[in-house]
């Protein structure tokens, strides 16, 4: 068997530890201020611009890169041609000078052109004509004079061949000279191409680092952190109003349950009395009047079936719910009934609740404590008694019960109370309803007092009704 992994483990562990270092550093930027976040912003930005070029950031190398420029087709310029020199010829004798001929004799000069090849074809007599009208003859007499041009004659002729000769040199030397410049500005030419077209190798520098991206992220970090502040403390604050929302709900529902506790307490203590006294008057009443004996046990049944679920609740969930109108008059009736029997004469009861009405809404056990409270404190006292009335009618969309009497009045008696149930009554109100529900005791006229519980309306699914 394979051993489990340890990456889950470990990756759990890491989330757990990112989640609480994520709170922390929340919690860290909600403390401070905005001024002083600011401050520590611009301060890191200005940290990461100086050391982002640093070596442990940013390096640099050097390396060598082949350039290949584009083809380019250069057209080689035209080489300068020398000047044409005329082809040398050797004369073929000391008289020969190219296409002039000049022969020096006893009888003088005679100078004569050379026939062309198209003369020479032409017709005899026209090459005679020609070449009689072509020719110099220059006559010098004999004697001392004769010799003396004759021989001035002979250095001309030498001078016109040394001229001729330094002319053919120089067209040769010209003729080279132009064979080199060709042969220059093909080498040229060639090395142009070469250098336009040939791989041609520069030195790159080269940057290589991370201060550019750490720069980006803390920009970065810090349009999150503003972020993070501004959302991170809305969030703080809506966790500490569910917090003392909990706390409110936790002390309202404690509250709920003292005063609960204190009516199921002031229930304890009444109903025990009330049944010990209602069982002394049936057993009385058994002797004198057994009729009247049977009805009292007949309505006290009624109200002990009607009570019962009241007790179970108080012993489950301490009344803090809500029941219906009829089940509350179940209990009153027989509970009115039974003391109609215990007073006699000095008892009337008026109960006016419409039909529609016993299905809404109501807390339990308000009614019974008002109508306890009538009867103890204002018609009991009273030597001739009085009428006490129970209306439960619609006022302005809510629901409004009213127990009247015409007794002593509110404070007059002598066995007048605390006034505990009546403060009970304002808390349960209070914390089942809030500021919906109110409860107001005012004096009957002509005596007496008048109490009045005022109540949402809402009628009750499957209610008793």
């Amino acid at each position: 068997m394979n051993p489990p992994s340890p990456w889950p483990d470990r990756w759990q562990r890491f989330s757990s530890g990112a989640v609480r270092a994520f709170h922390a550093y929340g919690t860290w930027l909600v403390g401070i201020s905005w001024r002083r976040f600011i401050v520590l912003a611009l301060a890191l930005i200005v940290v990461m611009a100086i050391v982002h070029d640093s070596p442990p950031f940013t390096w640099r190398f050097t390396r060598t890169v082949e350039v290949r420029p584009p083809s380019v087709v250069v057209m080689p310029p035209a080489a300068p041609r020398a000047p044409a020199a005329p082809k040398p010829r050797e004369p073929k004798s000391p008289g020969d000078l190219g296409d002039v001929q000049i022969s020096i004799g006893e009888d003088g000069v005679r100078i004569t052109r050379k026939p062309s090849a198209a003369a020479s074809a032409a017709s005899a007599s026209a090459a005679a004509s020609a070449a009689a009208g072509a020719s110099v003859d220059i006559r010098i007499p004999p004697g001392q004079i004769s010799d003396a041009i004759r021989q001035a004659v002979e250095e001309a002729r030498r001078d016109i061949e040394e001229a001729a000769r330094e002319a053919r040199e120089e067209a040769a030397q010209a003729e080279r000279d132009a064979e080199q410049a060709r042969r220059d500005a093909e080498s040229a030419l060639a090395d142009l191409v070469r250098e336009r077209t040939g791989p041609r190798f520069e030195e790159h520098e080269t940057r290589v680092g991370i201060g550019d991206f750490l720069m980006q992220l803390t920009l970065l970090w810090v349009l999150g952190s503003a972020v993070l502040k501004f959302t991170y403390k809305g969030r703080m604050q809506a966790e500490v109003k569910a917090a003392q929302a909990t706390e409110t709900a936790e002390a309202e529902a404690l509250k709920r349950q003292v005063v609960e506790a204190r009516m199921a307490a002031m229930q304890a203590q009444v109903e025990p009395h009330f049944l010990f006294n209602t069982l002394a008057s049936i057993d009385h009443l058994i002797e004198t009047d057994p009729a009247r004996a049977s009805q009292m046990q007949k309505n006290l049944i009624a109200l002990l079936r009607a009570s019962m679920p009241t007790m179970r609740e108080a012993n489950g969930d301490g009344m803090s719910g809500v029941r219906d109108l009829g089940r509350e008059l179940a209990v009153i009736r027989p509970y009115l009934e039974i003391l109609k029997v215990r007073m006699e004469e000095r008892l009337a009861t008026d109960i006016q609740v419409p039909d529609g009405l016993l299905s809404a809404e109501f807390p339990p056990m308000m009614i019974q404590t008002l109508v306890e409270n009538a009867i103890k404190h204002g018609l009991e006292p009273k030597a001739e008694g009085g009428t006490l009335q129970l209306k439960a009618e619609i006022v302005h969309g809510r629901l409004q019960v009213t127990v009247a009497d015409t007794g002593l009045g509110f404070g007059k008696a002598a066995t007048a109370g605390t006034g505990v149930g009546l403060a009970n009554i304002r808390e349960r109100l209070q914390l089942l309803y809030g500021p919906k529900a109110s409860l107001t005791v005012a004096a009957n006229q002509p005596n007496g007092t008048v109490v009045t519980i005022t109540v949402p309306y809402k009628a009750v699914e499957g209610s008793f009704a």
